[in-house]
């Protein structure tokens, strides 16, 4: 590894997952694949746009309308 700036575990993207992992608990899963589906897709959108420091509501906004999810300037 060259580069120290990056974390060496993945400790992260542990983090994210784990609101997913609770609804699946909380649900008992999901009843089809298109709503499992969806559900990743939207919490995808939701977890990018919060390590880019933007609200959720807003990246799904920019999401539905075509704007890629920048980081701010």
């Amino acid at each position: 590894m060259t580069n120290r700036a990056i974390p060496a575990t993945n400790n992260g993207s542990e983090r994210a997952l784990r609101p997913c992992v609770t609804f699946r608990k909380i649900t008992n899963g999901f009843r089809t694949p298109w709503g499992a589906k969806l559900y990743a897709d939207i919490r995808s959108v939701i977890e990018t746009g919060r390590r880019r420091a933007i609200g959720a509501l807003d990246a799904i906004r920019f999401t539905l309308a075509g704007i890629p999810l920048q980081n701010p300037a």
